[in-house]
């Protein structure tokens, strides 16, 4: 099965003010950036279905000369909210490691 971590060295969610959180992928190398972004599983409709959200809230935007990914969506809870259960989005990318990431199709 591959994973997130044979493209990336790091992967991380964080805060991006108290209203977005933001993910970034950061690839190992130029083969594994391209061969992720080739995947497609970085998509918008992935973030939604995770974190509740509509399509048209999440921006995915590829960074080829960083070799990395960042997508940014509403956070599904206002930080420090009495209902926010990870104030920093520091653990909002766990649902992602264990998922399966299909490998480059060849046309």
């Amino acid at each position: 099965m591959t994973t997130l971590l044979d493209y990336c060295s790091l992967v991380r969610s964080k805060n991006a003010g108290p209203f977005t959180l933001t993910f970034d992928f950061m690839c190992h190398d130029k083969d594994a950036y391209d061969a992720l972004v080739a995947t497609g599983f970085l998509n918008k409709n992935l973030f939604a279905t995770l974190y509740d959200t509509a399509p048209d809230k999440v921006l995915v935007v590829n960074h080829p000369l960083a070799l990395a990914v960042k997508v940014s969506l509403p956070r599904p809870t206002v930080q420090g909210d009495l209902h926010d259960s990870d104030c920093y989005a520091g653990q909002q990318y766990a649902p992602l490691m264990d998922m399966e990431v299909a490998a480059q199709r060849t046309h």
